[in-house]
């Protein structure tokens, strides 16, 4: 898989900005995938979040409950083992997770569509490194959403006031050893929901793509990189000029199966009410638009949530 997308160095944004823009939006067009190299999230930073998850997701069920807000579908704070289950799926999803999202102050017009964040009680060394990385997976978002704009054909700065107060959210996920008995897989085959979803690479491998000619493909990145795919408001927003491409995780066998997984993906989102209708550009004589009736990006979270089981 490494041969099929090549990572690109995000530093040919600063020294040739076209040859970034051609590459990685290339690689968007062709797999809905891309693998950004060189980017700007600290390691330190990215390892010293992940060792505070470590260790929530290491106590008791009780324990890790008394953080899980019902009714809310996940959006913020712990979500237990075996609640999401891939849209279509029989068996639920073999994992937990925690999901952080942006502070808003009072009286803010998105409170009613996006709920305040969850924080264990006592630690605010917590709360700082997660949003810390909070913010640093947004600046790189937006950076690289300029570069689909250019590709696009838009002004490079075009999704700026669209996802300047996105429902964007960072979720921690943790995949337990392999039970003896366990149905499922670690996460279903899915598409995401958002406009682009950004990855850092886990330390046990499984993410695998559904290739155009139909063949599931590993996505192993070489360490230090970023994975970054199209979600399906991006894909709708361009009448699949980017597609939205089915992705899973599989399940380790052996030693591996043992072994827990993490991951840390970043689920960039429009602002609550951005209207997501096709961009004229995106539609031709052989290109019909698919979607003559836009939606607003708060109302298409809330369908796709519930396909998933997450909201009811």
């Amino acid at each position: 898989m490494r041969d099929a997308i090549e990572p690109v160095s995000f530093q040919l944004a600063t020294s040739d900005p076209d040859g970034f823009v051609r590459r990685f939006a290339g690689s968007f067009e062709r797999y809905g995938f891309a693998v950004v190299g060189d980017h700007e999230l600290s390691q330190a930073l990215i390892d010293g979040c992940l060792d505070r998850f470590k260790c929530f997701f290491g106590q008791d069920d009780a324990a890790k409950r008394r953080y899980h807000v019902p009714g809310i579908g996940g959006a913020r704070g712990y979500t237990p083992f075996g609640v999401e289950t891939a849209k279509g799926a029989t068996h639920h999803d073999l994992k937990e997770f925690w999901q952080v999202g942006r502070e808003l102050p009072p009286g803010h017009r998105y409170r009613a569509t996006m709920p305040d964040n969850v924080w264990i009680d006592g630690d605010a060394a917590f709360k700082r490194a997660t949003l810390e990385l909070w913010d640093a997976f947004d600046r790189m978002g937006r950076k690289l959403l300029e570069a689909i704009a250019a590709y696009l054909g838009l002004e490079r700065l075009w999704f700026d006031d669209k996802v300047s107060e996105g429902n964007s959210v960072l979720r921690v996920i943790h995949y337990p050893p392999l039970a003896d008995d366990a149905t499922g897989v670690r996460a279903g085959a899915h598409e995401d929901i958002n406009v682009i979803t950004l990855l850092l690479g886990a330390e046990e491998g499984g993410l695998e793509l559904l290739d155009r000619g139909g063949r599931w493909l590993p996505v192993n990145p070489p360490p230090g990189t970023l994975v970054c795919n199209v979600g399906d408001m991006l894909q709708r927003l361009t009448n699949h000029v980017l597609p939205s491409t089915t992705h899973r995780v599989v399940n380790p066998t052996g030693e591996r199966a043992r072994r827990p997984r993490y991951s840390m993906p970043y689920f960039l989102h429009f602002n609550s009410d951005y209207r997501i209708a096709t961009l004229p550009g995106c539609i031709t004589p052989a290109r019909q638009d698919r979607y003559p009736v836009p939606v607003l990006a708060d109302d298409y979270l809330r369908q796709r949530l519930r396909e998933i089981k997450l909201l009811y």
